[in-house]
């Protein structure tokens, strides 16, 4: 492999600090700060990648950020003088180190892709295929509150040409119907909305639900119940389109929900399923059986936001629903605050790998790295 093969991993800590006072879902949970972890991976001729993980805190799915960083020290020496390009042979090393951990696998996936791509000089857009979209629309999830501080949280970012919006639901199905049609109220004719319980209800409580919501134009569920099966007994009792989210982890999942007739969207968040190598395999089967996508993540910042916009620019407009940059909803840049919305869209960057460039000063020393 030669002056190809990864020389050294080194492995960051930061802290990313949530725009708003606090980002609240259902079931009481709720942050305001996370641990985001990056990774480095240089080649033995001196070219970089980074990729970054951040779980949604501890309780959200089955992943929280010290076992991310426990996760990548036994990952790390996997990988060492393999050649960033070839990307199965690189999750053939992973997995024969560690099984599952997809999330911690992932940051490692996206530096190589990003390192692949600047040793080639081009984009990660191209190395997935090529660009598509020069521009794709883009949502922002509203926290959970009182349905007249959601409707004006709504009003303020469509001021500001925002015109997606994943409603935070899930505690009682009257008040979550008295947000949904309060946003409403509020929204551009055009303007979609989706309810995301993530998973908090019970059947009896999604079936209410969908009840309460049925007949109102623009509005989607978001998953309603924990498993595949209770929500796909509920989307058999609604005319509202589904959006299937936590129970998506990988193609078999995805093809059990698809074969259900659980759903017309997903929600494809990079470092759940392991990478770009499989959110691309998930995306590609998504447009190839006429699902709708969301590409986004669990969390993060200026990395998690680039990797997420190359996948966004290469898929089909008529198969992308749309897209979220994590890095307009917390605080810290690590990489410029780039990529960066305009006008309620996004777009990838056109230069090298993810294209972006991080400043080191803004992470401080490594946690720790495989040359040490």
């Amino acid at each position: 492999m030669g002056g190809t093969a990864i020389a050294r991993v080194e492995v960051y800590g930061y802290e990313l600090t949530y725009v708003g006072e606090e980002y609240v879902m259902s079931g009481g949970r709720s942050i305001a700060s996370l641990q985001s972890t990056v990774v480095r991976v240089v080649t033995e001729d001196g070219v970089e990648g980074y990729g970054e993980t951040c779980p949604l805190g501890s309780t959200y799915l089955a992943a929280h950020a010290e076992g991310a960083r426990a996760a990548l020290r036994e990952l790390a020496p996997a990988v060492v003088g393999a050649d960033p390009a070839e990307l199965l042979v690189l999750h053939d090393r992973m997995d024969a180190a560690l099984t599952g951990h997809a999330y911690a696998k992932s940051a490692i996936d996206v530096a190589c892709w990003d390192a692949a791509a600047r040793a080639q000089g081009v984009s990660v857009t191209t190395l997935l295929g090529g660009r598509r979209n020069e521009s794709f629309p883009l949502y922002v999830a509203i926290p959970l509150g009182e349905p007249a501080a959601m409707a004006d949280h709504v009003a303020a970012l469509s001021a500001d040409g925002m015109t997606r919006f994943q409603l935070k639901v899930g505690d009682s199905p009257r008040v979550d119907a008295e947000r949904v049609r309060a946003v409403l109220a509020r929204c551009g004719p055009d303007d979609v909305v989706v309810a995301d319980a993530n998973g908090r209800y019970t059947t009896q409580e999604a079936v209410a639900a969908v009840g309460l919501l049925a007949g109102l134009d623009r509005v989607y569920v978001e998953q309603p119940c924990p498993t595949l099966e209770a929500c796909r007994y509920v989307r058999e009792r609604s005319a509202l389109p589904f959006v299937l989210d936590e129970c998506i982890s990988d193609v078999p999942s995805l093809m059990r929900a698809h074969d259900a007739g659980a759903m017309e969207a997903f929600n494809l968040k990079i470092s759940k399923v392991g990478g770009l190598t499989k959110a691309r395999q998930m995306r590609d089967l998504a447009e190839a059986l006429g699902l709708s996508v969301t590409i986004e993540d669990t969390w993060g910042g200026d990395l998690v936001t680039a990797a997420v916009s190359h996948l966004a620019a290469g898929t089909g407009a008529r198969t992308l629903f749309t897209v979220s940059f994590m890095n307009d909803w917390t605080q810290e840049h690590v990489a410029g605050y780039e990529p960066r919305s305009s006008g309620g869209r996004g777009s990838a960057p056109t230069g090298p790998g993810l294209g972006v460039e991080v400043d080191l000063g803004r992470l401080g020393a490594p946690l720790w790295s495989t040359a040490e």
